[in-house]
């Protein structure tokens, strides 16, 4: 396989075009803009997930009881903070105020509930614009893939995962690389000797730390 240079701050535009009429670019180069796609990927992978978790956390099947938990852990926060301060400070509000105190903490409380389901839409929306962006930069991967990874894996074939993953000094993720090779197993391009099934059933993009514990025993064959 070639020598693969340290990546810089290229944009990667109209890579369609520029690979339409094979490779255009020096192999370099290629590799360069596939490591670019390939941060672009793993930053959008990750603020997926992010956003999915809080999704779940916040505006899920049992989200209203957790709502109703931290409304109450805040009037205690709240209830403390003022004790701490009366027996620190020797401030001591009058009844009335802690009562209002606590009221706008309950008015907010509500405001907050009654936007609950267009605070979840909202976030549904970065959720879908993360999709995209991930879904793009996958194929752009793909496309610099073909005429930079794909011929160097097939002339040097056999090798195992974790030998294509010290190649690139770990500048790539095992789960890039997994998804990328995936494309020519499935075309039957490539064989994938041995499989983890641990790592089959979880998704190709959460499987990184999984593959790390097998990715000597993955050992690709080209089929060309």
């Amino acid at each position: 396989m070639p020598s693969v240079a340290k990546p810089d701050s290229l944009d990667a535009k109209d890579i369609n075009d520029e690979n339409s009429n094979g490779s255009l670019l020096p192999r370099t180069k290629l590799y360069e803009r596939l490591k670019q796609r390939e941060h672009s990927w793993w930053q959008s992978r990750q603020q997926l997930i992010n956003h999915k978790e809080r999704k779940m956390f916040w505006y899920g099947e049992n989200s209203l009881m957790m709502w109703f938990l931290w409304q109450l852990v805040s009037y205690v926060i709240v209830a403390m903070l003022l004790m701490l301060l009366s027996k620190l400070l020797g401030i001591i509000l009058p009844l009335w105020q802690y009562v209002a105190l606590f009221t706008l903490q309950t008015i907010i409380f509500v405001v907050m509930l009654a936007a609950k389901g267009q605070m979840a839409n909202t976030l549904q929306r970065k959720i879908d614009k993360d999709e995209l962006l991930r879904e793009e930069a996958m194929n752009e991967m793909i496309i610099l893939a073909k005429d930079s990874l794909y011929p160097d894996v097939h002339a040097n074939a056999p090798l195992s995962l974790r030998e294509m993953y010290e190649y690139f000094d770990k500048s790539f993720h095992l789960a890039s690389l997994h998804c990328l090779l995936k494309i020519e197993v499935d075309a039957g391009r490539l064989i994938l000797t041995q499989k983890n099934l641990e790592a089959d059933i979880l998704p190709p993009d959460l499987a990184d730390d999984e593959l790390n514990e097998h990715a000597s025993e993955m050992i690709y064959k080209s089929t060309l």
